[in-house]
């Protein structure tokens, strides 16, 4: 039987040419998805082989949704596609996630990636394995960072306020003002600026760029 497949991205034209791309290797694709909410509900409904999840979605983030399937006690296999070179997503390699592949090289080893879990090995692709030992790129500073203060720290540099980031999440507004009091004494940030956590993000410009 043809390994079927989920797959999630916020993106409609690298959503729809991954699909593309799989199903000309003859893997089922049995549900695709927009956002992290949708991917999840789908994965509980259709218990698919292997789950292929964008990190950086709306409501739940890939890692996020891998980390509720093992809850869940799924055998779905889960494969995070995505710009990010960070090391806490390598780090859940062999736990909550089976595959960790960067978009600049997807197509070139996501085939690999797959062959790999179906006998039962664990893939992390090659380019991301050099940039991270070789050249280190991740931000240590986001190092610090959980899942969910990432994704407010990211809504923060899109200028957004706590109801907004609320709204986009899924949670309360006194939720995001606790993650947002955590991000500030992880960054170490002076409080005596009402707005010190927007001004740090002015002064780190190029901090998610990686």
């Amino acid at each position: 039987m043809p390994t079927t497949i989920l797959l999630a991205d916020d993106h409609p034209l690298l959503l729809n040419g991954t699909k593309e791309f799989l199903e000309k290797k003859w893997f089922k694709v049995i549900a695709t998805a927009t956002d992290g909410n949708s991917a999840y509900n789908k994965i509980i409904e259709l218990k698919p082989d292997i789950a292929i999840l964008d990190f950086d979605m709306p409501k739940l983030n890939g890692l996020e949704i891998a980390q509720q399937i093992k809850c869940k006690g799924l055998n779905t296999k889960v494969v995070i596609l995505t710009l990010h070179k960070q090391e806490s997503i390598l780090k859940e390699v062999g736990k909550s996630i089976h595959g960790y592949v960067t978009k600049d090289s997807a197509l070139e080893e996501l085939e690999s990636c797959l062959e790999s879990l179906k006998n039962n090995t664990n893939y992390i692709g090659k380019k991301l394995q050099s940039s991270i030992s070789v050249t280190g790129d991740s931000d240590p500073i986001l190092e610090k960072m959980t899942p969910t203060e990432l994704k407010i720290l990211k809504y923060l540099d899109k200028n957004f306020s706590s109801p907004q980031i609320a709204e986009e999440l899924f949670i309360s507004k006194r939720t995001v003002e606790k993650h947002r009091s955590n991000i500030i004494k992880k960054l170490d940030i002076d409080t005596s600026s009402q707005n010190a956590l927007f001004i740090w993000l002015k002064n780190h410009p190029n901090i998610f760029n990686t």
